[in-house]
């Protein structure tokens, strides 16, 4: 279990993903509100994503952003890219992140490209499988990015020495 970070320490950028008029039909007729997908990331190894939902997109862009900010996440970097090859899948979404050579860029589609940038990843390699929906695969790279781990903890997790590991 990974411990929570504290948001107010640091400088978070906000993104909006996704911005939807969702309704829900009552006995006066329909309901109408908007939901709101954001992302927050520092560019430094810290990103999270949030949900919110209200009448007016501004107040939702609010909770939304809360959200986003008690669910942030620390991505471990080697150099500027991912340390490995990792599959994040949310529902029907799935997003293949791949490591990168240095001055690529992020080659990444629709959210997953925001949640890279704001993870603060410069080159990395992604693939959507499965749906389209923003929604399902920005979660779905939050997924990937949270298996991420370094050679250095899977040494520590197992007690030997880097060097082992590699081999």
């Amino acid at each position: 279990m990974r411990t929570r970070i504290d948001a107010s320490k640091l400088e978070l950028t906000e993104t909006i993903v996704d911005i939807r008029r969702v309704s829900k039909t009552v006995k006066g007729g329909r309901n109408m509100r908007f939901s709101v997908t954001v992302v927050v990331g520092d560019g430094e190894g810290h990103v999270g994503m949030g949900l919110g939902k209200s009448i007016e997109i501004p107040e939702a862009v609010r909770k939304a952003t809360e959200d986003a900010k008690k669910k942030l996440i620390y991505v471990p970097t080697v150099g500027t890219t991912v340390p490995h090859e990792t599959v994040g899948v949310f529902g029907a979404g799935k997003v293949l992140i791949m490591p990168s050579a240095k001055g690529t860029g992020v080659i990444a589609g629709s959210s997953v490209r925001t949640v890279l940038e704001a993870a603060g990843i410069k080159d990395v390699r992604a693939k959507n499988l499965g749906t389209s929906n923003t929604g399902n695969m920005a979660r779905a790279t939050m997924e990937g990015l949270k298996n991420l781990t370094t050679v250095e903890e899977v040494a520590k997790r197992r007690g030997k020495t880097p060097e082992e590991i590699i081999g």
